[in-house]
């Protein structure tokens, strides 16, 4: 029944834009689920689900595309070492790096499948990332700070 339930989770998600546990609570209620809120917290836990900004600009369910953790630690560290400066103008994020850490740092994003994030292009130490829309841009500069700081040493 569990494995049942999560598969239809994962679809209505992949197919709506679910705003809060009470909404996928409702779908899954109109499916014939019988479940409690507790029920869905610990399946979106299980699952990894995340709340991240749709096409329309509002929040929703998605889930985290599973990557081996020790690459995530890696990815973490070369932001961290790599990072001077992040900036934005429109839908174009403006990352300043070390000297020769732009194409290291460039690679860790597109392979960290960051929400809205299309691509970047990387030179000796600037990165031009091409984001869907301006509203990804503050929320895309958020996480890759915190990413980032994630990895710093602490003192």
């Amino acid at each position: 029944m569990k494995e049942k339930r999560q598969n239809r989770i994962r679809e209505i998600i992949e197919t709506k834009d679910i705003e809060t546990q009470d909404e996928l609570l409702e779908e899954l209620k109109k499916e014939g689920f019988k479940i409690t809120q507790a029920t869905i917290s610990r399946d979106m836990r299980e699952m990894k689900l995340t709340k991240v900004l749709s096409e329309t600009g509002k929040q929703k369910y998605a889930m985290l595309k599973n990557y081996d953790t020790d690459m995530e630690q890696k990815y973490r560290k070369v932001l961290s070492a790599g990072i001077v400066s992040i900036d934005h103008s429109d839908n174009l994020i403006v990352i300043k790096t070390v000297s020769g850490m732009a194409m290291a740092v460039a690679a860790a994003l597109d392979n960290m499948d960051i929400p809205g994030l299309m691509g970047c292009i990387a030179g000796d130490d600037t990165i031009f990332a091409a984001v869907r829309n301006k509203d990804f841009c503050k929320q895309i500069i958020s996480g890759i700070g915190r990413q980032a700081l994630m990895s710093k040493p602490e003192d």
